[in-house]
């Protein structure tokens, strides 16, 4: 699977959908630990994938580098 083939604007639009306001706050209470270090890890991922597609590597590529597990 190259990742190219992914669907770049859906990938866009999800990043649009999060609410930064509603993150800190849940970050200062800490009500949801699990769930933010989810939410944050799962960021960090797609912000990966995104610069690996303006690198121009495939997604074996990026695995035999090393960049992704």
């Amino acid at each position: 699977m190259s990742i190219n083939s992914i669907d770049h604007d859906d990938m866009a639009n999800m990043a649009s959908k999060w609410d930064f306001t509603e993150e800190a706050e849940n970050t200062t209470t800490q009500l949801r630990p699990g769930k933010d270090l989810k939410s944050a890890e799962a960021r960090r991922r797609i912000e990966m994938l995104r610069e690996i597609r303006e690198s121009g590597l495939t997604i074996e590529e990026a695995k035999e580098l090393g960049l992704l597990h």
